[in-house]
């Protein structure tokens, strides 16, 4: 004990407790009393600090010293730690990896730097960057070369929002560990506790370079509990432990080790829509809440500095042997005001981030960041004004208008936000955006004029840093943990996929398929101009208008223009000048000219003048599967059409409930996807008729805004509905045994019969699908009639493949990227680099009729549908050349409108510096025969 009193005061007081011992002397015991008597006197006159001196030191002095000297001390590293030769999370037995020809994208310089050379890996960490000594690889044996041949190489990814492991895939009833519903507030909370180590995420996700993950508790509480940062790699311990990166001492802060600088600790909260919505109260009661739990922390905290202001002053008379005073449960929040925990605070609109940065003031707490922050974009002075350091917005891409929150998100948000000089992140929000594609929130924002350089920091170095782990993750510098991904094609290339993936230097992948691409696309895609279009959504908060310029009797003279396909999907021929330019005139919906001469034909006098720059005339998209057009916001029932009930008597039209003008259904035409089909969202077995419409009309009396009201007879077959699936089948084929019946339902049951509409069944399981294809088989073979069957969904037809192309019946795949969301659709097929084929490709390959609906959170997504280009580039990508220009755009127009019973509505959309399937393209035109005009955008 006397060893560990250290401090000058405390020692001094010991020593005289020591000397004031009495010895044993020849006094007699008179003698005695009376000194005894004396020294009493004399010290009960000494002021209380000389009394204190005296006083008993407690048996704690030691570590409680420890502990209030640590109370201040800023979270972080060790001094030393960049001379660590080994990694903490080495695997003992990993061979070193010498990555050689590579062009390596640092991180250093603000993302700027970018040097072409080597990159040696070992003892779980990166050694040597660019040029490596002769020295250092000598001192290793049996080095493993992997020749990059050129290609790029990045960091491992790092995604600051995750709900991976708590929230495990497939997801089965019962089984989530995001959120609790027990209080509002409850930092005591740990994501840990639920992390669940068979979720299917971590290796999907791996496959897509991700390497590191923050696991937040969900939103449903205000103070949901603390995050833990986890790498993905499988451990030979198999346990949540053993995944975990840089833990907090102790976990919980319990048990720390007062003698080196504490490590960040990480906080979920909540507000807004989320936890109002569980706990049925309002903002106010929430941010009450909010103020309720911060004060019970503050005064902990206060009473924690009176105690240790007491304890280093040599004070202890003044504790009389109380105990430290701290809390279990409320002693993360006290953190939180000790500067020692990065908060991640998932919040949208403007009111609440003005709460929250409100909260940070009064209570002297910083953010790292606010996730979602879909408003963050439209008033960064509130973030400026937050307690310490402006927060980090963790933002989506695209993924918005989901609830009110969400609703004026803005593509551009990014871009806005650096350009005001804040920190942007991408994050997933897994399984909200699938983790796998991460990289992919990254391409969307550089598209939309986000630097290349904060494009790719946002998914790799400026995460690290806010969660502060940018001293080991997020850069290729020496000392770093080796965690490196090699790509196929520059990080911003759409449809970008690792060749391998070292994680603490261990190789992920034994053997990876690799897709040759074309060497055009390892350098940075060029991006159109959206200057504009973000100037307008901060002028219009979140709203700029974005009905086209209809333009019905006045021609439009196209220029420049390299390539038009028709709306078969054929390429068309037409003249060209020397430099492989046409020019097309446009009026009234119709193109009336095609070919140089047309610069200075009658039909081009006084049009307005579009230059395509190279670009391209195709078929317009046209899209099924999401709500768009019978939901502006989707979970919002007073904007949308809503659910129908079990069809009986009646069987609902989605015609009679179509929503014109949203802003998903405007967005997407703005990207070339010039029409829906969609049916009436489901509640039963018969959902109802689906409706094709035009995106461009404005409302359903325009000319032209109806395609053709009834499409199809939809129905839903699924493994979560109320009853079961041999039910369902028994009902469909009674249905369509049954012949012509009373009814309504009996007489669309009698035209699918007759051939005359589809049936559309909405189905993912692979035993689903083959059952409907028996049932199909039987039906015909009782009826003596064939009928037109398609699948929607699909995410298992591959494994049908064979089976389904016998039978003519062709596939919507609702999405083209597949994930296991679920049982019914946990059999996926990958796509490079876990497997040769996508679900897509393998149906084409068998001979299946394909489409493709949109990707999006659980399935297919409004807001997605604009993303449709970007979805069709991936798939054509990952064929490896066996799938065509024109193949990929059938895909999302031709083949839909077949599968769906459609007759094609000959849309073109004109794209400025390239086509359809050209990442850096815009959207400028739309020439529109059956609305009769020629809209520009």
């Amino acid at each position: 004990m006397d060893g560990a009193l250290k401090d000058p005061a405390i020692s001094w007081g010991r020593e005289h407790q020591l000397s004031s011992r009495p010895k044993r002397t020849r006094f007699t015991l008179p003698l005695l009393i009376l000194i005894g008597l004396s020294l009493h006197s004399y010290l009960y006159l000494l002021v209380p600090s000389q009394q204190a001196s005296v006083l008993r030191i407690p048996r704690h002095a030691a570590t409680t010293l420890a502990k209030c000297k640590n109370l201040h001390a800023e979270p972080g590293p060790p001094p030393n730690f960049h001379d660590r030769a080994t990694s903490d999370r080495y695997v003992p037995g990993t061979k070193p990896v010498l990555v050689r020809n590579a062009t390596l994208w640092t991180g250093n310089a603000n993302g700027t730097e970018v040097l072409h050379g080597n990159l040696f890996l070992a003892d779980g960490l990166i050694k040597a960057v660019g040029a490596i000594p002769d020295t250092l690889l000598h001192a290793y044996a049996d080095i493993q070369t992997l020749d990059a041949l050129g290609a790029w190489v990045t960091p491992g990814l790092v995604d600051l929002h995750s709900h991976m492991g708590v929230g495990a895939s497939p997801q089965l009833k019962g089984a989530g560990d995001t959120n609790s519903h027990a209080a509002s507030m409850q930092p005591w909370l740990r994501s840990i506790d639920g992390l669940n180590t068979h979720d299917e995420s971590y290796k999907l996700g791996i496959a897509g370079g991700l390497t590191t993950a923050l696991i937040l508790p969900g939103s449903a509480n205000g103070i949901g509990g603390q995050a833990f940062a986890i790498k993905l790699r499988e451990t030979e311990e198999r346990s949540p432990t053993a995944m975990l990166l840089e833990p907090p001492f102790g976990l919980n802060g319990s048990d720390v080790d007062d003698s080196i600088p504490p490590r960040w600790r990480q906080m979920k909260h909540a507000c807004g829509e989320n936890p109002s919505r569980v706990y049925s109260q309002t903002r106010m009661d929430t941010f009450w809440q909010f103020r309720e739990a911060y004060n019970k922390a503050r005064l902990i905290k206060e009473a924690q500095d009176e105690y240790c202001e007491a304890a280093l002053s040599d004070q202890w008379y003044q504790l009389e042997d109380k105990p430290f005073p701290e809390d279990l449960q409320w002693e993360a929040l006290v953190d939180v005001l000790r500067g020692k925990v990065k908060v991640q605070t998932h919040c949208y609109e403007a009111v609440d981030l003005d709460d929250f940065v409100r909260l940070t003031n009064e209570f002297k707490f910083q953010v790292a960041a606010f996730h979602h922050a879909h408003e963050t974009y439209l008033v960064p002075d509130v973030l400026k004004r937050a307690y310490g350091r402006p927060p980090a917005s963790a933002i989506f891409a695209a993924f918005s208008r989901y609830k009110r929150e969400a609703y004026r998100h803005s593509e551009f948000a990014a871009r806005i936000l650096n350009d005001a000089g804040l920190r942007v992140v991408l994050k997933s929000d897994h399984s909200g955006v699938v983790s796998r594609y991460l990289l992919h929130e990254a391409q969307q924002v550089y598209y939309f004029g986000l630097p290349e350089n904060v494009a790719l920091a946002s998914v790799m170095s400026t995460p690290a840093e806010v969660m502060g782990m940018d001293h080991r993750i997020g850069f290729l510098r020496p000392a770093y943990d080796a965690d490196v991904v090699v790509w196929d094609s520059h990080p911003l290339q759409i449809g970008a996929t690792p060749t391998q993936v070292l994680v603490d230097g261990v190789a992920q992948f034994e053997q990876s398929v690799i897709v040759s691409k074309n060497d055009s696309l390892q350098s940075v895609p060029a991006v159109p101009d959206w200057t504009a279009e973000a100037y307008e959504a901060v002028a219009h908060e979140g709203l700029p208008p974005l009905a086209p310029e209809g333009l019905k009797d006045k021609a439009v003279l196209f220029t420049n223009v390299r390539e038009v396909i028709g709306i078969t999907g054929a390429v068309v021929t037409a003249e060209r000048d020397v430099a492989g330019m046409t020019s097309i005139v446009a009026r009234g919906g119709e193109i009336v000219c095609m070919g140089p001469l047309c610069l200075r034909s009658a039909d081009a006098v006084g049009a307005r003048v579009v230059d395509l720059e190279g670009g391209a005339l195709c078929p317009g998209f046209v899209t099924f599967g999401a709500p768009v057009g019978l939901a502006e916001i989707p979970s919002d029932s007073s904007t949308a059409d809503g659910p129908v009930g079990e069809a009986g008597a009646v069987v609902p039209r989605a015609a009679d409930g179509l929503l014109f003008g949203t802003r998903d259904a405007l967005l997407a035409y703005h990207h070339g996807v010039t029409r829906g089909i969609v049916a009436p969202q489901g509640g039963g077995l018969v959902s109802g008729l689906s409706v094709a419409f035009s995106f461009g009309a404005q409302n359903k009396a325009d000319e032209g805004s109806i395609g053709q009201s009834i499409a199809a007879l939809h129905v839903d077959v699924s493994m979560k509905a109320v009853e079961s699936v041999s039910t369902q089948i028994a009902r469909l084929r009674a249905l369509l045994n049954a012949g012509k019946k009373d009814g309504e339902l009996g007489v669309y049951a009698t035209k699918v019969m007759e051939g005359t509409i589809p049936l559309v069944i909405k189905a993912h399981s692979a035993d689903v699908i083959a059952t409907l294809l028996e049932m199909k088989a039987e039906v015909e073979a009782e009826t003596g009639k064939r009928f037109m069957m398609t699948i929607a969904g699909g995410t298992e037809a591959h494994l049908v493949a064979r089976q389904l192309a016998a039978a003519d019946v062709g596939v919507v795949v609702l999405s083209p990227r597949s994930f296991p969301y679920d049982w019914e659709r946990r059999r996926i097929l990958s796509g490079p680099p876990l497997s040769k084929d996508s679900n897509v490709m393998a149906l084409l390959e068998a001979g299946v009729t394909v489409a493709v609906g949109p990707h999006g959170a659980g399935g297919p997504s409004s807001w997605g549908v604009r993303n449709m280009r970007f979805d069709l580039i991936w798939v054509m990508l990952e064929s490896g050349g066996r799938l065509s220009k024109t193949a990929a755009l059938a895909l999302a127009s031709t083949n839909v409108e077949k599968l769906l019973g459609v007759e094609p509505s000959g849309d073109l959309v004109a794209t400025r510096g390239g086509g359809m399937l050209d990442f850096g393209s815009k959207v400028v035109g739309v020439v529109s025969p059956k609305r009769g005009v020629v809209d520009i955008l």
